[in-house]
């Protein structure tokens, strides 16, 4: 035992927990090919397939509200220490004051760790740690409890049809006490700042990325034809509204969503690189003018924005798979799979907690159940919500008058990037019809690094599950 009390853990522990390490990293220098054949995958693809394994074999499915397994948190910590230490070695030089013995002060060039990386690895972290906090704010005795789907129909508590593989959820007859709803809410608006900050880290890497050759040499030669006619004439209106191009959509799958996504998508790229197409004679050339190209695709991206926000349980695109899998850089192989698999988690635990304040919701009134129901995040895209759940979103308090949120915690602000979103999505038109447009696009990869900070008005974007 130590000085200070605690337990040294034995040497057969130290020497596995190294064996362990030695393995990992084994595995990530051969690119998962442990046959030594020179058929392993990049070291960035290695890393993003090791973190997120790691994440499915720790955390699982998440079916109840309860906290962390000791021996699985420890696990986690451990595993993801190692596989973030690589970013460690990712700098960059920076200029810096160096004074010598004789009081004179010179500039100097040192390294540092990568801008994003410095900015978002400390931030990814906290949230790791918000997340798993949650979690064992579940311990102890609680007023709801879960049964078996398999226990008498006596016992059975509520679930959502859409959810008939996870246990029913048996809350007091009475309902919850407001005590233990407040702390509910709480947690769910933590949770939820936590799931907008990831989805935020995750879609700023994303667009970092550089677009691989072989998804711009899969994509057609327009966008109408990746498009189809209709729904480019619908885009290429004199007056548009994206609210009414989602309604006229066939949007009754997620596959058909999906689809959806990356037509939108491959019809951005499309036009992005026309508009910074040099060469007249290539066959990227067009008779469609620069400031109509423009327009078209900030109603794409308009389109795919509210997309985002309104089924955020889509899997990945096409684009946003081949960009992972073609992906070179190290670092934002990292900081995309830390970000997706604590997106994922948050959804989920959020999600539990609807199903909580769902359960208690019919409780006190079970005439708001009805069959169709909305599917929350971790399930396919459907209908909106039913009317007990409006209910209950309704008359769920907005939290404790002391609570913290994860803006306080961490010092975040996310008013203005709500109010950016509120401005996106109220505007019918992008641009006004006599208002000519005179900025240029962007470069499709920029090399410019920021940190979530930068672009928080993506934060309805990521789809948590169905990516692993």
């Amino acid at each position: 035992m130590s000085k200070n009390g605690n337990k040294t853990p034995p040497p057969e522990r130290q020497i596995s927990d190294l064996d362990l390490m030695k393995d990992r990293f084994s595995k990530l220098l051969l690119g998962e090919d442990m046959s030594g054949g020179g058929k392993g995958v990049s070291s960035a693809l290695a890393l993003s397939n090791a973190i997120t394994n790691l994440a499915a074999s720790v955390f699982g499915e998440q079916r109840k509200l309860e906290p962390m397994d000791p021996e699985r948190k420890v696990r986690w910590k451990k595993e993801v220490d190692w596989l973030l230490s690589v970013t460690d070695y990712i700098v960059e030089f920076v200029p810096s004051q160096q004074k010598s013995k004789d009081g004179t002060t010179m500039e100097i060039m040192i390294t540092q760790q990568r801008r994003d990386l410095l900015m978002n690895i400390p931030a990814l972290r906290k949230l790791d740690t918000m997340l798993i906090d949650c979690l064992d704010n579940f311990k102890g005795p609680n007023e709801f409890r879960y049964v078996s789907k398999d226990a008498d129909e006596s016992e059975k508590g509520v679930q959502r049809d859409d959810k008939w593989w996870l246990p029913t959820i048996k809350v007091p007859p009475e309902g919850l006490s407001e005590a233990s709803r407040k702390f509910l809410q709480y947690q769910k608006d933590c949770v939820n700042q936590v799931l907008k900050a990831s989805m935020a880290i995750n879609a700023q890497v994303l667009s970092e990325m550089d677009i691989p050759e072989s998804y711009i040499e899969s994509l057609p030669k327009n966008g109408r034809s990746s498009l189809g006619d209709q729904m480019y004439k619908s885009i290429t209106v004199e007056y548009f509204d994206p609210d009414q191009f989602l309604i006229a959509a066939d949007l009754s799958s997620e596959h058909k969503v999906l689809d959806l996504k990356n037509k939108i998508e491959a019809s951005i790229v499309i036009w992005k690189r026309k508009m910074v197409q040099k060469d007249a004679k290539s066959t990227w050339g067009s008779a469609v003018s620069l400031e109509k190209r423009e327009l078209f695709e900030e109603r794409a991206e308009t389109i795919l924005l509210l997309l985002k926000q309104r089924f955020p349980g889509l899997p990945q695109s096409s684009l946003e798979i081949s960009k992972i899998q073609c992906n070179r850089d190290v670092g934002f192989a990292i900081l995309e799979s830390y970000s997706r698999v604590l997106e994922s988690l948050a959804n989920t635990v959020m999600s539990r907690i609807e199903d909580v304040l769902y359960a208690d919701s019919l409780t006190q009134n079970p005439s708001l159940a009805i069959p169709k129901i909305k599917p929350v995040r971790d399930s396919s895209p459907g209908p909106r919500m039913s009317s007990a759940e409006d209910e209950f979103e309704r008359q769920s308090p907005v939290g404790s008058p002391n609570s913290m949120t994860l803006s306080d915690f961490m010092g975040w602000n996310f008013e203005g990037a709500d109010a950016d979103m509120k401005r996106i999505n109220s505007t019918g038109n992008i641009e006004k019809e006599n208002e000519k447009i005179t900025s240029k696009p962007a470069n499709i990869a920029t090399k410019k690094k920021f940190s979530y900070l930068d672009k928080l008005e993506w934060t309805g974007l990521r789809s948590p599950t169905s990516r692993h």
